[in-house]
């Protein structure tokens, strides 16, 4: 059986002037990815080989960042904001050939998924011409009203032109709307603006289908899924779903999370099996941690590829390009930026590794840094195998540590460090006796005048 070709048209014209923000509305994240890049993601998912989305005009940030997340989808402006009909019609180069299915959905609904999209799409294929998803709200003020008989969508009726009995229904509109292709422009084309607000009204396709004789049926998906964002209150609320969502998954695939509701996940965040998250951890976008792997409490990932059987933390930050190999120990408050340290090296506290790498089974005491910036480039320190990096150590790139080394503690490294060599790189230290005690009675009769001229001032 040949594949059924599906376009999904996205619009995301909104100003969302409600968000009170200079970005347009669908710019603004959940779990780490714009509202429209979850839709963009569901869509493919879901199996659409064309995606138009119809932005306003003068939004070429929105229009970049749809190419950049996208490059194959096609961006269409919609000059004027005359209704969501209006909207869907200023893709018509889009659905010049029409693909089988053609769905229309907004760019401000993140959290539907690709299994509701599909479906949605089944129901095409099992032979309606339109399909409406809707939703059971808790509570229907304000939404459209679905009205059914039997599997046949009769109506979509707005509530203020409800009756009684009609507003008691607590079936909804969700916006998300799929056609088969062939039916698509002429229905789209047949919506007028014969109302008070002179807009083309996409909800109006039901009636003109049905007029038209078509097989119009609704499909349901939980309301959740389906709330738009307006406001930001909104949008917190939608970021609450998706991490409750994306905490429940981690648990379900094998993930332990010590805390739940305290811990933070992106949108790609990907977890092994045996993981342990402990509370008050954050996940940027681009992690990937493997089995068994401890992340403690207060870390902070972006970014970072972390191997099988870690422990990372407390207050560990791990950020874009560090690699983590196996069986490594990133301890408290040790920040790793662009390095690779291997399996089984320590970085245990306090220590600042960038641009950097960090040998299998070597040592990084307390306090060492890597000084990778000298205000014009970063440049690359290499840690060899089995070395040993006493603590408060300051290695200046770039500058190469050889395997099973041995650097005391307190040294500036500015020069190569051969195999198996001891470097010392400190001031040789120096004994005054005697003299501490001269500095106090010093310092103690400085503190003594200034007091007393303070107290002549104030008289």
């Amino acid at each position: 059986m040949r594949t059924q070709s599906c376009l999904a048209i996205i619009l995301a014209a909104g100003l969302g002037t409600r968000m009170k923000s200079q970005l347009p509305k669908v710019l603004h994240e959940v779990g780490g990815l714009s509202l429209v890049g979850h839709v963009l993601k569901a869509v493919r998912s879901a199996g659409c080989d064309q995606v138009a989305v119809v932005i306003g005009p003068q939004m070429p940030e929105l229009a970049g960042h749809v190419a950049a997340l996208d490059p194959a989808a096609s961006i269409h402006e919609q000059v004027e904001r005359l209704g969501t009909a209006h909207a869907a019609r200023s893709a018509a180069p889009a659905y010049a050939e029409p693909a089988d299915h053609i769905l229309v959905l907004f760019g401000d609904t993140p959290l539907v998924t690709p299994e509701t999209i599909a479906r949605v799409r089944q129901r095409l294929t099992a032979g309606a011409d339109v399909v409406v998803l809707g939703f059971e709200a808790a509570d229907p003020t304000g939404y459209g009203r679905l009205l059914t008989e039997g599997d046949n969508l009769t109506a979509i009726r707005e509530e203020k032109d409800a009756s009684a009995a009609e507003r008691a229904v607590t079936f909804c509109n969700s916006g998300i709307m799929g056609f088969r292709g062939t039916h698509f422009a002429d229905i789209l084309e047949a919506i007028g603006n014969a109302n008070a607000q002179n807009e083309f009204y996409l909800t109006d396709a039901v009636e003109i289908a049905r007029a038209q004789g078509l097989n119009v049926a609704a499909e349901t998906a939980p309301e959740a899924e389906v709330q738009g964002i307006n406001t930001r209150v909104q949008l917190a609320a939608v970021e609450a779903e998706f991490q409750s969502r994306r905490r429940g998954a981690a648990m379900l695939d094998g993930a332990t999370l010590v805390a739940p509701e305290t811990v933070f996940f992106s949108h790609d965040t990907r977890l092994g099996r045996d993981v342990v998250i402990e509370p008050n951890v954050v996940f940027a976008p681009g992690v990937s941690v493997a089995d068994g792997t401890r992340i403690r409490a207060f870390s902070h990932l972006e970014g970072a590829d972390v191997g099988a059987r870690v422990t990372a933390g407390p207050y560990a930050r791990l950020r874009p390009g560090a690699r983590i190999g196996a069986g490594a120990h990133i301890g408290n408050f040790v920040e790793i930026k662009n390095a690779r340290v291997d399996e089984g090296a320590k970085v245990n506290h306090l220590s600042y590794i960038g641009d950097a790498t960090v040998g299998a089974k070597a040592n990084i005491g307390a306090g060492t840094i890597t000084c990778n910036y000298d205000g014009f480039g970063k440049h690359l320190t290499e840690i060899g195998a089995n070395s040993f990096i006493g603590s408060n150590s300051t290695l200046v790139a770039p500058v190469r540590i050889g395997d099973g080394a041995y650097l005391a503690a307190g040294s500036v490294v500015t020069e190569e460090v051969p195999a198996d060599a001891l470097a010392l790189g400190r001031a040789r230290q120096t004994v005054k006796p005697g003299k501490a005690e001269e500095l106090r009675a010093r310092f103690a009769a400085a503190k003594a005048e200034k007091a007393a001229k303070a107290a002549n001032q104030g008289k």
